[in-house]
């Protein structure tokens, strides 16, 4: 992944998730309420393909409850994250 992805919610809510490049070059995805909650995962193993983990942001974004739905897209897609920050 060459830049950074943005995905805000499409329901009002202020949700946001993105992906970015980390410090060492690895993939992490990005999650802020924009309130009080801001997390922070680094993409586990074999680096997936960036379509699976844009459309899994996309559709955990605008869910009612984004961490448990981004849980489900990223393990439905078989990619394994490790917490960073949060």
């Amino acid at each position: 992944m060459a830049r950074a992805v943005a995905f805000h919610s499409a329901t009002g809510a202020s949700d946001f998730l993105g992906l970015r490049q980390g410090r060492s070059g690895e993939t992490e995805i990005v999650y802020d309420d924009g309130v009080a909650r801001r997390m922070v995962w680094r993409v586990a193993g074999p680096r997936p393909d960036d379509r699976g983990l844009q459309e899994a942001l996309s559709r955990a974004v605008n869910q009612r409850r984004v961490v448990p739905a981004l849980y489900a897209e990223l393990r439905r897609r078989a990619i394994a994250v490790e917490i960073v920050a949060g």
